[in-house]
């Protein structure tokens, strides 16, 4: 097992994304993003910020809870 299959999702919005039938690139539109910080963030590379995710949610018309992986 190497390190990346260690790493547990901090969030879902890939999984949103694809839930509600929507592309990366048409939440790059709504947030203001560029493809690149938008891949990062489905494939958790990276985390927006709680700024951004609150525009994810919106975008998606979800809860912002809805785009986080529980700890537990």
């Amino acid at each position: 097992m190497n390190k990346e299959d260690k790493l547990i999702p901090v969030n879902r919005i890939k999984a949103v994304l694809a839930e509600k039938q929507k592309s990366a690139k048409q939440l790059c539109v709504a947030v203001g993003k560029n493809e690149t910080t938008v891949s990062r963030w489905c494939n958790n590379k990276i985390q927006p910020s709680v700024t951004q995710l609150q525009g994810i949610a919106n975008f998606l018309d979800v809860d912002i809870r809805e785009l986080l992986c529980s700890t537990k």
